[in-house]
């Protein structure tokens, strides 16, 4: 028995799916304020018809992380920086209590000046003195040694409640996107940990004993326990259900419509209360952007599924400003056929006859009265609300399969050998997916296919989602050392040490890694990403062998 609960803008969405069946299914208000209220009160609707004994997994989609930094509710962060000759750290700033520092590791891991601990000292001293409790620490090559991280977490561990280290995010080079996603995580760790707190209490009062994952960027899931550490990679983890959704509904039920057909290039739109959340499938396998997400102006490494996101929603506000109606990005609230106080884009959907439900009189009459106040009819209005909407869905559309062809992302090469995307069907799901699919055929000149229980889509692919992890491991057999960053193991390897040794103890790394938090996977499900061994030359010949291997656990959905 799988339970999902995705976090929306406007919804929150519970299922339970069993043998690939959703048995029981429940939506609630999103309370921004108070999320927990809105993820327990959709859990409540679930269990009305599931006993809790028989739950083996809970997934949990949040927008948690996210709102938190487009909102401005994040911690502040004492950052400090250990970067080497070459480069100008200032250059990266982040936050207002940003402290570079002297200290030096090369390439090979091997330190050319040691951290200045007084530095450390004066920019910890500051922090305390405002106040600041939050702290990252990053220096330019910690993916090859980590001891100038460590030795800076080590100075202000006294009065410090969380310190995020920059190695532990990923294998992959990048001192600046290093440096924006250290301090994310840290600015967002307080919150995230508050809630984390509140689910674990929430869920055990309910009667429920079994894991709880959190959905991550990249479409797989982390444990609680592991999102505790990580807060950042929750990040974006709506989108990323979104996708899951679609790839889930492929065998929920049993059955099969003519969205199950992914073959070729496939448009996922989720449109919701609040946002259109718009991602791509190329031969039934989500795009993933190749260094990480940007948050902000900040390019960090927290790898993500390929979306964009724009303010259109069936909640959308309608508005009439400088002689032109307006269609979002502003939400007052609920449509009026669901109670609300101002006519909404769905309101328009209603009253041209697009859909029906609720008060539609409502609608009705929230159309017209608005209508006369900008000295419009209120077919005309409702009219121009309903194109400008779609309009602006496939203007956004385009712009994305645009930057998709123009930008380097995982998957596209590998499959198309070069060739431009252009998608030939598109699978579209949340509340107004049915009011949108004649008008966005019509729009797009592409098939457009509701996704199966479309209302609840998200929450079903939070529910099936499988746990997902990504390392790398780097051998270095003139200094006989291994190291894997996002684990924390280093130890010394003989010089005789080969590619295969390394091949073997990365998949052996991450079997533990799962064994730990109570996951067992096999050898045979970890795929190797990247494997190279490349020569060291000394003045008299070969003088060792510089290692690295890349493998993860692949998203997916259960089957």
């Amino acid at each position: 028995m799988l339970i999902g609960i995705d976090v929306g803008g406007t919804h929150t969405d519970a299922v339970a799916v069993e043998n690939g069946k959703v048995v029981a299914s429940g939506k609630v208000p999103t309370v921004h304020d108070d999320l927990l209220s809105s993820v327990l009160g959709a859990l409540e609707i679930v269990l009305e018809g599931v006993s809790p004994e028989d739950v083996t997994r809970l997934n949990l989609s949040t927008t948690l992380s996210t709102n938190a930094i487009v909102e401005g509710r994040t911690d502040d962060v004492g950052v400090i920086v250990s970067s080497g000759p070459g480069i100008d750290p200032y250059n990266f700033q982040t936050g207002k209590f940003y402290f570079p520092v002297k200290g030096s590791i090369d390439h090979r891991g091997e330190e050319v000046a040691p951290v200045a601990e007084k530095e450390v000292m004066d920019a910890f001293d500051t922090c305390v003195a405002a106040g600041v409790t939050s702290f990252a620490a990053v220096s330019k090559f910690s993916t090859r040694n980590p001891a100038h991280e460590e030795r800076i977490a080590e100075l202000v561990a006294s009065k410090s409640d969380v310190i995020s280290l920059g190695h532990r995010f990923s294998g992959q080079l990048g001192f600046p996107r290093r440096i924006a996603t250290a301090y994310y995580n840290a600015a967002v760790w307080r919150l995230y940990n508050r809630f984390a707190d509140a689910v674990e209490a929430g869920v055990w009062a309910k009667g429920i004993t079994a894991p709880v994952n959190i959905l991550k960027a990249d479409g797989g899931t982390m444990p609680l326990e592991r999102s505790r550490e990580l807060p950042v990679e929750s990040i974006l983890s709506g989108p990323a259900a979104s996708v899951m959704g679609v790839l889930a509904q492929r065998c929920v039920g049993g059955k099969c419509s003519k969205s199950d057909s992914l073959e070729g290039e496939t448009l996922i739109l989720d449109i919701g209360g609040t946002t259109t959340d718009i991602a791509l499938l190329v031969a039934a396998t989500p795009l993933v952007e190749k260094d990480g997400i940007s948050v902000g102006s900040f390019p960090t490494l927290v790898h993500a599924l390929k979306t964009r996101s724009i303010g259109v929603g069936g909640d959308s506000a309608l508005r009439y400003s400088a002689g032109a109606l307006r269609v979002g990005p502003e939400r007052k609230g609920v449509c009026m056929a669901e109670g609300g106080s101002s006519p909404a884009l769905m309101d328009a959907l209603i009253y041209c006859g697009h859909a029906s439900f609720g008060d539609t009189s409502a609608s009705r009459h929230g159309i017209e009265h608005f209508a006369d106040q900008c000295g419009m009819e209120p077919s005309a209005l409702a009219m121009s609300a309903i194109t400008l909407a779609v309009k602006t869905i496939s203007r956004a559309v385009h712009e994305f399969i645009e930057d998709v062809n123009s930008t380097p992302v995982y998957t596209i090469r590998e499959i198309l050998s070069g060739d431009e995307l252009t998608p030939t069907q598109v699978s579209i799901m949340g509340g107004p997916a049915e009011a949108f699919q004649t008008l966005l055929a019509e729009e797009l000149h592409v098939p457009v296919y509701t996704v199966p229980q479309y209302s609840v889509a998200n929450a079903i692919g939070a529910a099936m989602t499988k746990p997902t992890f990504e390392l790398e491991l780097f051998a270095d057999t003139e200094a006989q050392t291994l190291f894997i960053p996002v684990v924390g193991e280093r130890r010394s390897v003989s010089s005789n040490y080969k590619l295969i040794d390394a091949v073997l103890d990365a998949k052996e790394a991450m079997v533990e890694y799962f064994s730990q938090r109570n996951i067992i996977i096999s050898a045979d499900e970890i795929e190797v990403t990247e494997q190279q061994s490349f020569n060291m030359i000394g003045d008299y010949g070969t003088v060792g062998r510089n290692i690295r291997v890349k493998c993860q656990i692949t998203p997916g959905v259960e089957i």
